[in-house]
């Protein structure tokens, strides 16, 4: 294309280039035409004008410029002034309609279809047909088409045909589609929105035909200097539920019964309110006359209102008595009860007191052992919340077989409430709504049905939903489920053979998996798409994905693109390959799309240098594993693909593969906002750190320095329903190919890379902390999430229904880890929350737990030890959080705090943990394990040494004390306390570590005795395994105590003995065991970790004669060995400050290097000759403090509530109802940290500001003041007015309350049970929000809650527009696009 047009004018699509390039700069979004032409003269703009009408089929009035000449030539011998002057008005009114029409039907500059140089173009159907649009060829799709394939080159361009009214329906089916050296394929633009459908279907099998260099099969591949410009209809992606959706619609799920030979009168009892089933009953009433009685008594006590169903079984006239048919047929309104006779199957629905109106019945006679039919009898209602339901009842005879039955189910559809506008969602539409419980597998799809009486944020579904979805916050965290529309107006799809058929992929699937895909190459001019559903696209094979950005480098504006490329509002669903890859390319936006029901890692980051990228607003969900990397696949494809392994190597599925996840990010220093991991196989988000780059950037020898290099934003993120974790920071890839010494394969999961974010990634510079900040996390099977590393700071996060709820992990083992922080603060724990889960969608484990006990999922089974905050090596800090709910069960111990089961690794006692907060529903605060199911022996050297510090006695009511294993000697004292339910001990004191490094070749135990505790020793196995060259132990020590070491062998020839966590002048006294007669050679040196390098001065341990001798001066360098006992016993004692968290001095690590010479094979264990001689008498050195009696006022999180739009206002309230059968159970009110309660019985109403969450008033009637409360609900409350009401004791429910009720909310009048109990939370305004709610109970049900977070000052309230509030997650995405 050229870049002026032959005939003067601008040309209509200009090619911007790539900014790497010395060309021009990048795409205009939305500017397709330019501005305006320069003005041509007057009979070259009529001809271009008329071009463009007849390209529009539009028929204009011809000009009077012929006309007026020709009048002109008539009148040439009239005066020359007057023809002038005519000939002048002439032209100005010629030139005056042509502007007019012009203007009229000019066309759309921001419209690409509205270009007036295209011309139409219909290809037809010709499979065989392969296009080629060059230069000139500027086309406009109008019409179907199947084609083999089209390059668009050299200028060209195509364009999807659109109009006003979105009426066209274009579907373009094809191999590929191959753009670059300038063409272009439009559909819409950012400013000119797609309103028709458009579909474009990629065909064509693998084994067909040959690839297209660098872009495969079935693909739309963009290429140097291509443009693809996809812009569909704009609507909210994906949103939360801001109501919980019921089993099957209905609370307490829906009812089926079915049953032949069930004798009488088959009859159930339903609340008219919820649809609930209350009663299952069967009256034989053809055999006994007394069954008949009792059914009449049920129906004369019943309560009116309630529905009845009733189906004949078998038969039940024989003693049914007359009165009891006249009592069904006053009652229920039944015309046939009093003439049903032997074997008639009748079925019945009313309602008591209904009368004939709410009576529904039918009848079949009985005949040669048939009824011919059912007899089926169905009325529809509603709930109080207002869905819709049908009770059917049923009975007939079949071939001498009488079944009966019922059915109760919501009917019409069901409304879901959601947080955001969705008036953009239609119906047709297909949405997906994300699992709430442990399990992926309970995600749904829906189809959207039209609603009249839907608000803009419900819509109608068709389908009853088969699980429940959460709508509400829980507990403090946010668990409502997300919802996204899937459906876009702009459709590439990959068309799929029915089955599978390369025998490669059926081992896996027994479905195609070759679908379509979009490449795009480095130097692309423009590539921006927005609004696109991605339907079967991705291939089972390397480099072939819905999106993938093909080493393109920088594509924002350090590479030179004037508008930063994006992909915004995509919808990538059902697909067999990740959703959106980023590979070798940087500052990409990823906005508001959703990947869902993908294979292998969705938002997928590949090579380890990938930076500066953005993920916003992403909401992935029902990822499984694929087979392409070993970090997609799961155990069985794992061990089942050994193609590029070495030999015979079986790959071990734990270590080399199951990692598949949501979000793959392979690079620190790109940005994570408000995105949503919601069902993963293995992990939402996991960062993992490659040492070097890998795949096809490895050739571009780029270091990526991802373990050293400070994290992005990280900001709003949840993650939940995952197997693995939540949240993952640990880990790498293995980096090179399999081979003898390796044989694991390429890319396998690997655990040889540690995040210690350093300025600038250089370890020289200070580390800059990682700040995960506002993290969701729940309902993850084994970990909310697991961090390593350090420093790394956790904040404002919610962590709930996790297996485990955060592990921190150090660095590594000492001496490779320099030691780092690791903090979380500002974070609520809850244990066991009142999400209950539902059994179903690969939910394995059910159990009884929580605070009340009930039925729920579990994470893992009934036995596993649940904990809120796990501790591992160290060192941690965990401050000013919130712990609730932990309630352990006779099957499981379930904890606050806990560590890591059977932990062979060190465990510093520099762990912290001050300003925690619990609950009163945490009965282990902390919990050392037991021997059992998952703890097994707890006998590996991490159980052992297992330690906190609390820091201000927020744990343990003993301020500056230390919390170990109640087994442990080495740190205790005679005055520290046994917690026996913790299997803890609370010490004061001061504590180090000593790490004790031996070469010798064989593998010891250690014994490490306090001289205090001689009959209580420690025996640590040692970390490495038995192939190891040296062995490495490290117990926790009480600083200026004695102790003695032995082994049960030879002892090592040569002994280190680090100092960690020492600081300067904290020692202890060692003796270790020898052989007699053993020489030494005992030196004191500095290591230098970062370097593996000693510093030049090296200090040598002098012999003395006598421990009197050594004991002189603790900082001599010497050393006394005792021949009688086997002892060499020395000083450890520092003579540097420590820095910070670092493990060492900033001179190094001080070690004592201890070689001997001694050939003799004799047991090294000297204890029966220690002691008694070197007994000491326990003393304690550090005096434990007074228990603290007053509550901590500053402890736990100072945030109520932790949700996903934390620019929302939350109050939360409780409401507590109760009759005289609760006892010792309250009534109150609870709004805002203030607690209303009763002064007597009655009903008490708290009203509350909607706008600001301030109470406006509260007020109790009681007595015969009751019969006023509806006056006071319907015109004693203002406007804008939330409302709570409870009642207490035996309350008269007035009959006029109801009709109260509904003005503020309910869907109908509750029936509302008098003497029983109520608790009612609504509103007084124009609008019925989500979250009004009422439960009620009848006499002597005992209590009825309410707790629910509202939000407040919504503009659908009535409120005043608030002043704009800073979304801090807003000012997060123009920081990310500023970053390069």
């Amino acid at each position: 294309m050229q870049g002026t047009d032959t005939r003067g004018s601008s040309p209509a699509f200009l090619r911007p280039q790539n900014g790497s390039s010395h060309r021009s700069s990048g795409y205009v979004p939305g500017r397709i035409a330019p501005l305006r032409p320069p003005p041509p003269s007057q009979s070259h703009a009529a001809a271009e004008f008329t071009s463009a009408r007849q390209e529009a089929q539009t028929r204009l009035p011809s000009l009077p410029v012929e006309q007026h000449r020709r009048q002109t030539e008539a009148n040439r011998h009239k005066n020359t002034l007057i023809c002038s002057a005519i000939s002048s008005l002439s032209l100005f009114v010629a030139l005056g309609i042509f502007l007019g029409i012009a203007s009229k039907y000019a066309p759309d500059e921001n419209c690409p279809d509205q270009n007036p140089r295209l011309k139409n173009w219909s290809p037809g159907k010709d499979p065989e047909k392969r296009v080629i649009i060059k230069k000139g060829d500027l086309f406009r799709l109008n019409s179907n088409a199947i084609v083999h394939s089209i390059v668009i080159q050299d200028g060209g361009l195509l364009v999807f045909g659109d109009d006003k009214e979105g009426s066209k329906n274009i579907t373009l089916r094809t191999r590929f589609i191959l753009i670059k050296d300038g063409g272009m394929l439009h559909v819409g633009a950012e400013k000119c929105r797609y309103k028709s459908k458009a579909t474009i279907i990629l065909y064509g099998k693998s084994n067909e035909g040959a690839d297209v260099p660098e872009f495969g099969k079935k693909f739309i591949g963009v290429g140097p200097e291509g443009t693809l410009e996809l812009h569909g209809h704009q609507k909210v992606s994906w949103t939360l539920l801001s109501k919980t959706i019921y089993f099957s619609g209905l609370a307490y799920g829906h009812y089926a019964f079915k049953k032949n030979f069930s004798r009488g009168l088959n009859v159930r009892v339903i609340d008219q309110d919820t649809a609930e089933v209350l009663e299952v009953l069967k009256f034989d009433t053809h055999e006994f006359a007394e069954e008949s009685l009792k059914l009449q008594n049920l129906l004369k006590n019943g309560h009116p209102g309630r529905i009845i169903a009733i189906a004949v079984g078998d038969s039940a006239a024989k003693n049914l008595l007359e009165e009891t048919r006249v009592t069904i047929q006053n009652l229920l309104g039944s015309r046939f009860v009093r003439g049903l006779s032997y074997r008639q199957a009748w079925a019945l629905v009313g309602v008591i007191g209904g009368g004939n109106s709410s009576c529904n019945e039918s009848v079949r006679n009985y005949e040669n052992h048939s009824t011919g039919g059912k007899a089926l009898a169905q009325k529809e209602f509603f709930t109080v919340d207002g869905q819709k339901f049908v009770v059917r009842a049923y009975s007939e005879w079949n071939d001498g077989v009488p079944i009966s039955g019922f059915q109760v189910e919501a009917v019409g559809g069901v409304i879901l409430n959601l947080l955001d506008d969705v008036s953009s969602w239609e119906p047709g539409d297909r949405i997906v709504v994300a699992s709430t419980d442990y399990s992926m597998y309970q995600t749904e799809e829906f189809t959207l049905l039209p609603c009249t009486e839907c608000t803009k944020h419900q819509v109608k579904v068709k389908e009853n939903p088969q699980f429940p979805h959460v709508g509400e916050v829980i507990d403090g965290v946010d668990m409502r489920a997300e919802v996204g529309v899937l459906t876009r107006n702009i459709l590439i799809k990959g068309e799929t053979e029915n089955t599978c058929y390369l025998e490669k992929e059926c081992q896996f699937f027994n479905y195609d998996t070759f679908g379509g895909h979009i490449k795009i190459l480095k130097n692309f001019t423009s590539v921006h798409l927005s609004y696109v559903e991605l339907k079967q696209m991705g291939q089972q094979q390397i480099g072939s994905y819905p999106v993938h950005f093909h080493l393109c480098g920088d594509v924002d504006e350090k590479g030179g693109y004037t508008f930063k490329t994006y992909l915004e509002g995509l919808s990538i669903h059902h697909c067999f390959s990740r959703c959106v890859t980023v590979h070798a390319t940087n500052g990409l936006l990823i906005k508001d799309t959703i990947g869902y029901d993908t294979l292998g890692h969705c938002f997928f980051i590949e090579d380890g240098i990938e930076q500066r990228n953005t993920l916003f607003h992403n909401l992935g969900l029902v990822t499984k594993p694929g087979t392409l990397l070993p970090t997609d696949r799961n155990s069985s494809m794992c061990i089942g693909i050994r193609d590029k392994v070495y030999g015979s190597y079986v790959p071990v599925p734990a270590t080399d593969c199951m990692a598949v996840s949501t979000f793959w990010i392979s690079h620190p220093n790109n940005h994570l906002i408000n995105n949503a991991a919601a069902g993963s196989q293995d992990a939402g988000i996991w960062y993992l750190f490659h040492r070097v780059a890998t795949g096809d950037s490895h050739s571009l020898a780029i270091e990526t320095k991802s373990e050293l290099t400070p994290l992005g934003i990280f900001y709003n993120n949840r993650v939940h329903s995952n197997f693995k974790a939540g949240l993952f920071i640990d880990k790498g890839v293995k980096t090179t190919n399999a081979s003898a010494d390796d044989p694991r394969e390429y890319l396998c999961l690997d655990n040889n890379a540690r995040f210690r974010p350093h300025q600038d990634a250089d370890p020289e510079k200070p580390r800059v902390a990682a700040l995960v900040d506002r993290l969701i996390s729940f309902k993850n099977n084994d970990h909310g999430a697991w961090v390593r590393g350090g420093d790394i700071l956790i904040q404002n996060s919610g962590f709930a229904d996790n297996g485990i709820g955060l592990t921190f992990a150090s660095d590594g083992s000492f001496p490779n880890d320099e030691g780092a922080s690791q903090e979380v603060s500002e974070s609520l724990f809850i244990g066991e929350s009142k999400n209950y889960g539902f059994q179903g969608g690969q939910n394995k484990y059910v159990g009884t737990g929580g605070i009340d006990n009930k039925t729920r999922t579990l994470p893992r089974n009934r036995t596993f030890p649940i904990r809120g905050f796990q501790i591992y090596d160290g060192p941690i800090h965990l401050t000013k959080c919130t712990f609730k709910n932990f309630v352990p069960t006779p099957d499981r111990f379930t904890s606050a705090v806990g560590f890591l089961m059977k932990n062979p690794w060190q465990m510093t006692p520099k762990n912290n943990i001050s300003l925690v907060k619990f609950g009163p529903n945490v009965f282990l605060k902390a919990f050392f394990g037991k021997p059992g199911p998952w703890f097994e022996e707890g006998d590996l050297d991490g159980d052992k040494n297992s330690i906190f510090h609390d820091v201000d006695g927020s744990v343990t009511d003993y301020r500056d004390t230390y919390v170990g294993r109640m087994d442990n000697y080495l740190i205790q004292h005679p005055k520290c306390i046994n917690i026996t339910e913790w299997s803890g001990v609370v010490c004061s004191g001061n504590y180090a570590q000593v790490y004790v490094q031996t070469w010798n070749g064989q593998n010891l135990s250690m014994t490490i005795v306090r001289d205090e505790y001689p009959a209580n020793p420690m025996v640590l196995r040692g970390i490495n395994q038995k192939a190891a060259a040296f062995q490495q132990y490290q117990p926790v020590v009480m600083l200026q105590k004695g102790y003695t070491i032995h082994w049960n062998g030879k002892a090592p020839n040569v002994t280190y003995l680090y100092l960690i966590n020492f600081n300067k002048n904290d020692w202890i006294r060692v003796g270790l065991c020898y052989q007699p007669k053993t020489d030494f050679l005992i030196v004191l040196e500095t290591f230098q970790r970062r370097s593996s390098a000693l510093s030049s001065k090296v200090e040598r341990y002098m012999p003395v004669s006598s421990m009197r001798e050594l004991e002189k001066n603790r900082s001599d360098k010497k050393f006394y060995f005792d021949n009688s006992t086997g002892l060499l016993f020395l000083f450890l004692q520092a003579k540097y400050n420590r820095d910070g968290h670092s493990y060492c001095s900033s001179q190094g690590c001080e070690r004592i290097k201890i070689v001997t010479k001694d050939s003799s094979k004799g047991i090294s264990n000297c204890m029966a000759k220690a002691y008694p001689k070197y007994y000491q008498v326990p003393t304690v050195m550090k005096q434990m403090p007074e228990k603290t009696t007053v509550p901590c006022s500053k402890c736990g999180t100072t945030q109520m509530v932790f949700t996903s739009d934390p620019h929302r206002n939350y109050l939360l309230v409780h409401i507590n109802s109760s009759d005289k059968s609760s006892r010792g159970q309250q009534a109150f009110i609870y709004v805002n940290d203030t607690m209303f309660t009763f002064k007597d019985n009655g009903i008490l109403i708290v009203v509350v500001d909607a706008c600001t969450g301030t109470v406006l008033g509260n007020k109790l009637f009681s007595g015969v003041d009751i019969r006023r409360v509806d006056v006071y609900l319907k015109s004693g409350i203002p406007q804008r007015s939330i409302i709570l009401l409870s009642t207490r004791g035996d309350v008269a429910i007035p009959n006029n309350l109801a009709e109260a009720l509904m003005s503020l909310g309910t869907a109908k009048p509750p029936y509302l049970q008098s003497n029983g109990s109520l608790a009612f939370l609504g509103f007084r305004g124009n609008i019925k929000p989500s979250w009004i709610k009422l439960f009620t109970s009848p006499a002597g049900h005992g209590l009825v809650q309410i707790e629910k977070y509202i939000p407040l000052q919504l503009e659908e309230y009535g409120c005043a527009r608030a002043t704009k509030s800073r979304q801090k997650d807003l000012e997060l995405l123009k920081k990310a696009a500023r970053s390069h």
